[in-house]
């Protein structure tokens, strides 16, 4: 059974891409369904499994071979199924069968389906090594992996240059990052000997005193706190965080269930992911979670205000992945690993359902993503609208939505943890009124309002192929979220549980956490000020956009500095160009004319040219005139007779 949950993609991708290369989308695409089924399938089957065993023994463990043994160091290609691994893996086959499923309507007209769907079966793949991998090397194959079919799959349609440069920009951006973890991995080997998350996260929960007393946990030179702010760096890169996020809004150049699988549900988590999975080492090393609480706030408010004034449907939703990544890292920062993790499963259905829905838009209006040419959407296209709604109530955090239960969570625990602070709630909080904002002029400009549809589209509701994935992950954006109802708010449903703080609790380190009388009213307190202002925010944006976008379009001018500043992105990219690449290119072209043409290629040529001259002296004496060789037969002899002589 795990070799039909990890290889049943890798099967999926080798018939589709080598061996049947259908031009049928809907044959390509029953393959690769079919494979990621079966994987989901097996990977349900695992849950139970694990979910019949008594808590602290919910883990099988699988060794395909023994990969590097070099002396005593050995790094065998082996997984693991625990409770951790099995929430990324039901959401990766889960999530990811339903794109596939989506993706046969939309790629209907693409002239090479085949190759689509194999990238998408190889995607899945490498993900699930990623996330199964019992050891960091075995890891790194699926990080790389992914990375890998991130750059096919974004530059998909590569004749458009500018799709092209897109996964060109991913697969660099992501090459920075990747360097950061690898040096996380040979730090983090140096200090505890191992690769093997059981036995680094073993070492830290069981012996935390006596990395304390060596000096690991000293300042920010310390082995541990360098291992984690590298692994951070890698996380960076994957995860789209500042100053690493630039690749993920021009990733929006793939088709949109692209987007879907990578940008929403499976590879931007990945970073999360393993820094959960390594949460032991992450709690020894306090400066190193500092910072990650401040880039993932950062980035989170960052992305929001951007996010604001973008009118391609797309770059919108991109935006509010990097924000959402940013609360993860800001839940992970401070602690709360358990609220980053249920962040991370909600995200996964409300962005998966709203990439997929504006792939529904985008597909219905003939491949239009520009806002300001639509409108009125939700006559036209109303399971559409309907199945996009409960993913907006779910990304603001309305009460009984899933981003409710883990955004609230996250911002309680950034207030409350003694890692966290009123700061970085307060970004927090911020971020959350521009998400309300920007979501809520996404509905107004797409779905509501008049329409600005141009006369000669007629849009229409997609085929069942596109909106049962829309309503199978409405229906999850909407109740998933009561598998992780915090301990404040679950007070309220008669002290309900949260099931995924149970079911991964024995994977966890634990801090000591202060407990107040007056707590839960603060908690409360902030809950009801967050939501209030939510709804303002959301008020606001509907008003200037689907009321009255004239008014909207006066303040485009009264602030017409700070529009300019916001719409061009803060000038991110124009300053990489300025300060970073445009230098580089022109260093590396005078590295090149000054070392490569003019030694390099010169010391070549002069050498060449030698060794051509020298031949061509030996040429002349091999003329084939026996004449001249018998000439040199004699030479040749009278010589040697007279060296005899003179001895």
């Amino acid at each position: 059974m795990f070799y039909l949950l990890l290889f049943a993609p890798l099967v999926g991708f080798l018939i589709n891409g080598v061996r049947f290369r259908s031009q049928n989308a809907k044959v390509a695409g029953a393959i690769a369904c079919s494979a990621m089924a079966v994987s989901f399938l097996s990977a349900v089957a695992f849950f139970f499994q694990l979910k019949g065993l008594p808590a602290d023994e919910r883990v099988f463990k699988f060794v395909l071979f023994n990969w590097i043994q070099v002396a005593n160091f050995s790094a065998p290609m082996s997984f693991t199924i625990d409770p951790l691994s099995m929430v990324m893996t039901l959401i990766i086959t889960g999530v990811g069968f339903l794109i596939h499923l989506f993706s046969v309507g939309y790629m209907d007209h693409d002239e090479r389906p085949a190759k689509y769907f194999s990238y998408l079966n190889l995607f899945v793949f490498n993900m699930l090594l990623l996330v199964l991998g019992s050891n960091l090397l075995v890891m790194f194959v699926g990080w790389e992996g992914v990375g890998l079919c991130s750059y096919l799959l974004i530059g998909f349609w590569f004749t458009d240059p500018a799709k092209a440069a897109a996964g060109m920009k991913a697969f660099i951006t992501n090459r920075i990052g990747d360097a950061g973890f690898l040096l996380g991995i040979f730090t983090l080997f140096s200090v505890f000997g191992t690769i093997s998350f059981e036995g680094i996260n073993s070492f830290a929960m069981n012996n935390p005193d006596v990395l304390a007393t060596g000096g690991f946990t000293g300042g920010w030179g310390a082995p541990v706190t360098l291992a984690c702010l590298f692994l951070f760096v890698g996380a960076m890169g994957k995860s789209a965080q500042i100053p690493l996020y630039v690749w993920l809004p021009d990733a929006m150049a793939g088709p949109t269930p692209v987007s879907a699988l990578i940008h929403a549900a499976t590879m931007v988590t990945a970073g999360v992911y393993m820094i959960i999975r390594l949460n032991p080492v992450f709690l020894i090393a306090p400066d190193a979670m500092f910072v990650v609480a401040c880039v993932g706030a950062a980035t989170a408010l960052m992305a929001a205000t951007i996010g604001v004034l973008q009118n391609d449907i797309k770059k919108v939703l991109a935006y509010s992945t990097v924000s959402q990544l940013g609360y993860m890292f800001l839940g992970v920062g401070v602690g709360a690993f358990g609220a980053a993790l249920a962040h991370l499963m909600t995200h996964a259905f409300f962005k998966a359902l709203m990439f997929l829905g504006s792939g529904s838009v985008i597909h219905a209006m003939h491949e239009e993503q520009d806002m300001r040419k639509m409108g009125g959407l939700k006559k036209q296209m109303p399971i559409t609208h309907w199945t996009f709604v409960m993913g907006w109530l779910a990304i603001i955090g309305a009460p009984l939505f899933s981003g409710f239960f883990s955004k609230d969570e996250i911002l309680w625990m950034a207030f409350h943890s003694p890692r966290g602070s009123v700061v970085l709630w307060g970004v927090g909080f911020v971020a959350a009124l521009f998400t309300a904002f920007y979501m809520t002029r996404l509905m107004a400009m797409t779905f509501w309002g008049k329409s600005r549809v141009p006369k000669e589209v007629h849009p229409h509701e997609s085929p069942w192929t596109m909106t049962v994935p829309l309503i199978v992950l409405a229906f999850l954006s909407v109740f998933a979220g009561w598998l992780c109802v915090p301990h404040g708010v679950g007070t309220l449903f008669g002290h309900m549980h949260n099931y995924l703080d149970d079911w991964i609790h024995p994977l966890m380190a634990t801090f000591d956490m202060p407990h107040g009388e007056n707590d839960l009213q603060i908690e409360f307190m902030l809950m009801g000020l967050t939501l209030f202002l939510v709804f303002v925010s959301s008020l606001v944006a509907y008003t200037l956009y689907a009321k009255k976008p004239e008014v909207a379009e006066r303040n485009k001018e009264r602030f017409k500095g700070l529009y300019e500043l916001v719409y061009n992105k803060y000038w991110v990219d124009e300053a990489y160009f300025k300060a970073l690449i445009n230098p580089l290119v022109r260093f590396s072209q005078g590295l090149w004319s000054r070392v490569d043409v003019k030694v390099i290629d010169r010391l070549t040529y002069n050498i060449s040219d030698m060794v051509k001259n020298a031949g061509g002296g030996l040429k002349m004496v091999q003329s084939g005139n026996l004449q001249m060789y018998a000439l040199y037969i004699l030479i040749g002899l009278v010589c040697s007779l007279w060296f005899l002589m003179e001895r």
